[in-house]
């Protein structure tokens, strides 16, 4: 039997600071990071997986992340569902360090990039990407996955496995239709609020021209800048295209209304994240407020019991998983099944460096064993940074391509960590200058 015998963290950034790629009114001038870990087997592949930051305090993230070794360095290479269920409570469950969440923040984020590697390997063992290792589950395998404590007033074990049992029906072709025509995304390229309007208006005719039916435009940082830019973008798009915008939590509830009634003559499909991710209630009276519009939110959602209420709160018309937030692919099953239970497409985060690798897996899982279906769904696209991947997504038509290679595509290439690994990596000391 195959062990992990290591685990390696790493801290790698991007400068992308430097051109304002994935500015907003929060966050205005991000460093795409992501705390790395490889865990080592004695035999066959190693497995890869990394929690997503925005550079400071990604050194943070990765000592978390290395406070876990204890709990994965002599385990049997996990290979199977029941394996991964184990490995995923035993996680969270350190007494310890839940003290510090519970199921939350860094140690939280720091579970779910461990076990994200540990599905990694077992799917490279496999020889599957994740989402065909994971549709390949029997119901029954998939709704052992689940921590379901905190969710049974929302979903039962037997409720998941009938959503499940459900979904087998049309699998198949399902399975054929995405391997054949990929998945739906739209893109939020055009819309960094750094970028001028000659560049938003360049950039949303190409996303228009390359196959995208939606782009989305960050707001919240001066209204008569926002009225101008949504007009630029729907003059420059036409009527047919909806056009999202994302707030990344400038609002209060009163604002955030006030806000989306002057942006309504132009449209927008939805609003993400319009105040704080904690306040579900907020959301809810946001969403009542500026209906029809469109409430999104779930990239800063940091577990499924916040999911869960968001939903029974009818408080988003769209969930916004993140593969990087909450505990790993564990967590999100719970989270799809949790979508589908209440009837609302997910739509997941991908602004940031592999995000939109690791989405794919879980929206192509969904659409084949869950949902059934891609109605109301796309993936986010960001179009930077996926040439350091071993599997970079890939969209064409605006579809993502269906990840062939086995495992859940979280690998860099080896000249990416020499070259980003923060501080002492030539980007970062100007060797390469």
């Amino acid at each position: 039997m195959a062990h992990i015998v290591g685990m390696d963290v790493l801290d790698v950034r991007f400068p992308t600071s430097r051109e304002l790629d994935g500015s907003d009114a929060m966050n205005p001038d991000p460093d795409y990071s992501a705390a790395y870990v490889v865990l080592h087997a004695d035999e066959g592949p190693d497995g890869y997986g990394f929690a997503f930051t925005i550079g400071r305090g990604n050194d943070v993230q990765a000592a978390a992340i290395r406070a876990l070794e204890g709990h994965v360095v002599g385990l049997r290479v996990p290979e199977d569902a029941a394996a991964l269920a184990d490995l995923s409570r035993q996680l969270v469950g350190d007494s310890q360090l839940r003290w510090l969440g519970p199921e939350k923040g860094v140690a939280h984020m720091a579970v779910g990039a461990v076990v994200n590697a540990a599905w990694d390997l077992a799917a490279r063992r496999a020889d599957k990407p994740v989402w065909q290792f994971l549709s390949d589950m029997t119901p029954e395998e998939i709704v052992g996955l689940v921590d379901f404590r905190y969710l049974t007033d929302a979903i039962t074990p037997d409720e998941a496995y009938e959503i499940l049992v459900k979904a087998q029906e049309g699998k198949a072709e399902r399975v054929q239709n995405v391997l054949a025509n990929g998945y739906r995304a739209y893109t939020t390229s055009p819309g960094w609020l750094g970028y001028s309007d000659d560049k938003l208006v360049r950039l949303a005719k190409q996303a228009v021209a390359d196959g995208f039916d939606m782009i989305k435009l960050k707001v919240g940082g001066d209204l008569d800048d926002d009225i101008r830019r949504l007009r630029l973008a729907r003059a420059a798009v036409g009527d047919e295209i909806r056009i999202a915008v994302d707030a990344n939590q400038r609002w209060d509830v009163s604002v955030a209304v006030e806000w989306m009634r002057a942006l309504a003559p132009f449209d927008p499909y939805w609003i993400e994240e319009p105040t704080s991710p904690d306040d579900v209630l907020g959301h809810q009276a946001i969403a009542r407020r500026i209906a029809p519009i469109k409430v999104a939110s779930g990239e800063h959602v940091q577990n499924r019991v916040v999911f869960k209420q968001m939903l029974q709160a009818e408080a988003i018309s769209v969930l916004q998983l993140d593969a990087a937030r909450v505990g790993g692919v564990n967590e999100n099953v719970a989270i799809l099944l949790l979508a589908a239970k209440f009837g609302v497409p997910v739509c997941p985060h991908a602004g940031g460096v592999g995000l939109c690798e690791l989405v794919r897996h879980l929206s192509m899982f969904d659409y084949v064993s869950v949902s059934g279906s891609q109605a109301g769904r796309a993936i986010e696209w960001v179009d930077h940074l996926h040439e350091h991947f071993t599997d970079p997504a890939v969209v064409r038509g605006g579809y993502y391509l269906a990840p062939r290679k086995p495992g859940f595509s979280a690998r860099m290439h080896d000249a990416t960590l020499r070259r980003y690994r923060f501080p002492d990596g030539p980007e970062w000391t100007g060797e390469n200058s």
